[in-house]
């Protein structure tokens, strides 16, 4: 292995050379990968029985860090085994640990095997030597690194033995959403405490990283605000009509429309409804998010695309009108939906940031030479910009070849333009595309070539997402636009952010500056009660598990509160698939088209959509299980549960009050096929 490190890097691994824990904090395009090759090099050449993990908290970055950092440099010495939850072998980890110098894996799969008591499947965090996490800032609250470090924390504080070696790599702790300084101090150690670590950066090559790791030049494309916006007005004047179909109580207290705080008004408004049962404000809160998610639209892209998404949601709705709630919110759609669709098509009325976009793009893409990335939002904010790019002449002339880069979950209406994070990669290093259109999935860890131009478009992320953009910009005379509406939030969050940053290195700096005696109090301190913590919340979740019995809770379809099955109907499979095993239940929903997944699972494949039978609300898919049985697998944000406590809205099955008993299949199927010879 040719390892050949910059003197920054040397300087940064010494740490880990001494068999120390640390967290290296460098920019991105610093080089962390590399380095964290050279210290488990070092590793497996120095330590008896060494055994490695690799860990990440995306699916790409298993592939990426396997093909372009590890098995380059240690494939020929060392056998490298790469796990994801994309592919098959994550089932016999613990045979795969045994069998391998160095596992790279996605965080949860790790998580997944120290859980599991199957022995092919199970590991110890004592199995491994090293421990190096990517992007480490990550290792905080309810997170799956922070979840694996909890282990590893209690076990030292318990005085365990035998606990790996810990590296983390990160470009920027954060300062954990704080402004002033002694809470950023505060956020940094909690960070340190977590990995066990100490941080370090490099003090004598400062020169020498700015060299290998050039800022770009940054500017603001300040536009306007929109003289005219009938469109929007229209959207506005449809809402309040909406409002006062509700109780005036209720429309009172929701703040302005067309911000993300209206948006969250309405979610706690449609949770409020269907708790009382109250199907005319639940109903109202659902559409007025609809709505409210146009005026964000037609703030950002173009109005043809929010028109477009609100006709989409009516269309899908039109044969499955209940009540009078439905009639009246159907009808005030269909009897404005003409002068909508008229108003989208009248330019003078454009979004002016398109126009400013279009400027900043243009004048990049003058040279043929030149790639970008632009940051949208959200992933509709990604395809609506991918439409506009594609459409429009002016970029179409200076040769703009577009490619969508979304984070996992990709609708599958959209399967066709997005690309995976392999092949946008490669596409945009031989320059078959030259503009990635992208959420912030690529601000993180994505191994992307050099850009000219970074641009945020109406964005609001934090200080982190912020840095790891303008990373991005990593070519010479490199240029990071923030394109935004003049006096607008956008403006103020980059200046916030830029002042985070510079918090980010001070609070580092000074964590740095600690006796090694104080920052180990310090630490031993945050650990201790991170343990009693997390033991509490442990007995939280057991007491919350066991609140009721699963025939207890009833639960009830979210759009129409029809009561569909209790939950002694429910077995989880693998602990993520929540499937009915109650025959009765089919006679509730009504399957619909083939969902389409991009990767293939060992256990089940996806069926057809399901739904309410009565009301078409979307409950979730049909599985099928070993090739041999379908069962209907369940969100729980399609219902509303019945409990003696009253009414619950879980957003997530975790959250749910009851125990959900394992899947047995023997067991489970011959209850639902009696006639079913399963010893075949």
């Amino acid at each position: 292995m040719d390892c050949n490190l910059r003197p920054y890097q040397e300087e940064v691994v010494q740490a880990a050379l001494r068999g120390e824990n640390s967290i290296i904090w460098l920019p991105t395009g610093g080089g962390k990968t590399r380095a964290a090759v050279y210290v488990t090099k070092k590793h497996l050449e120095t330590t008896a029985n060494a055994k490695v993990a690799v860990l990440v908290n995306k699916v790409h970055l298993v592939d990426q860090h396997f093909a372009k950092e590890f098995k380059p440099n240690l494939g020929s010495t060392y056998k490298i085994t790469a796990i994801s939850g994309d592919s098959n072998e994550k089932d016999l980890f613990g045979c795969l640990v045994k069998a391998s110098d160095l596992v790279i894996c996605t965080a949860q799969i790790l998580e997944n095997a120290l859980i599991n008591i199957e022995e092919e499947k199970h590991v110890e965090l004592t199995d491994f030597t090293l421990l190096v996490i990517d992007e480490c800032h990550h290792t905080q609250k309810e997170s799956v690194y922070n979840k694996i470090m909890g282990r590893y924390v209690e076990k030292k504080v318990r005085k365990e033995g035998n606990l790996p070696q810990i590296l983390g790599l990160t470009a920027s702790p954060g300062t954990g959403g704080n402004r002033q300084l002694d809470k950023a101090v505060e956020h940094v150690l909690q960070i340190c405490a977590n990995l066990d670590s100490v941080i370090v950066s490099t003090k004598n090559f400062t020169p020498v990283l700015q060299k290998v790791v050039p800022r770009p030049k940054k500017q603001y494309d300040i536009v306007e605000k929109r003289a005219l916006d009938p469109f929007g007005d229209h959207l506005k004047a449809m809402m309040l009509m909406i409002h006062e179909f509700m109780p005036s109580t209720v429309s009172r207290s929701l703040r302005e429309m067309g911000t993300q705080e209206y948006e969250a008004d309405v979610v706690e408004l449609e949770k409020a409804g269907v708790k009382k049962e109250n199907r005319l404000i639940a109903q109202c809160a659902l559409h007025l998010r609809q709505y409210n998610d146009a005026l964000l639209i037609n703030d950002t892209v173009r109005m043809v695309d929010a028109f477009r998404g609100l006709d989409e949601f009516y269309n899908s709705r039109k044969t499955k009108l209940l009540d009078g709630t439905d009639l009246f919110l159907q009808g005030l759609f269909d009897e404005n939906r003409v002068e909508l669709k008229q108003l989208t098509s009248n330019a003078r009325y454009e979004n002016p940031k398109l126009a400013r976009l279009q400027c900043t793009l243009q004048e990049e893409f003058n040279d043929e030479n030149s790639r970008a990335i632009l940051f949208s939002k959200t992933r509709r904010g990604t395809h609506c910009l991918f439409d506009w790019v594609n459409s429009n002449p002016e970029l179409q002339r200076v040769n703009v070849k577009a490619g969508i880069l979304t984070g996992a979950g990709t609708g599958a209406n959209h399967m066709t333009q997005v690309l995976s994070h392999k092949k946008a990669r490669k596409k945009f290093t031989y320059r078959i595309l030259n503009l990635l259109i992208s959420t912030s999935v690529a601000e993180e860890g994505l191994d992307i070539p050099e850009c000219n131009l970074v641009v945020r478009y109406g964005l609001l992320t934090n200080e982190i997402a912020q840095q790891q953009a303008s990373g991005r910009a990593r070519a010479v005379n490199s240029v990071y636009s923030v394109v935004a509406e003049e006096g607008g939030c956008e403006i103020r969050r980059e200046l916030t952010n830029e002042y985070l940053e510079s918090l980010t290195a001070k609070a580092i700096d000074q964590v740095q500056q600690m006796s090694p005696r104080e920052f180990r109090r310090k630490i031993s301190e945050l650990q201790q009660i991170a343990v009693m913590i997390r033991i509490q919340a442990e007995k939280k979740k057991d007491e919350r598990e066991q609140r009721y019995s699963p025939g207890q809770v009833q639960f009830q379809c979210r759009g129409c509160f029809l009561p569909v099955c209790s939950g002694a109907d429910l077995r989880k499979i693998e602990n993520t698939h929540h499937v009915n095993i109650n025959p009765e239940f089919e006679r509730h929903y009504r399957a619909g088209g083939q969902v389409v997944l991009e990767k293939s699972f060992e256990d089940w494949e996806p069926g057809r959509v399901i739904s309410c039978r009565n009301c078409g609300k979307e409950w979730g898919m049909e599985i099928k299980f070993r090739r041999v049985v379908i069962v209907p697998c369940l969100k729980i944000k399609s219902f509303s549960l019945k409990t003696p406590g009253g009414k619950t809205t879980p957003k997530q099955w975790k959250d749910v009050e009851f125990q959900v008993k394992e899947f047995d299949f023997l067991k489970d199927m011959s209850s639902r096929f009696p006639n079913l010879d399963l010893d075949d």
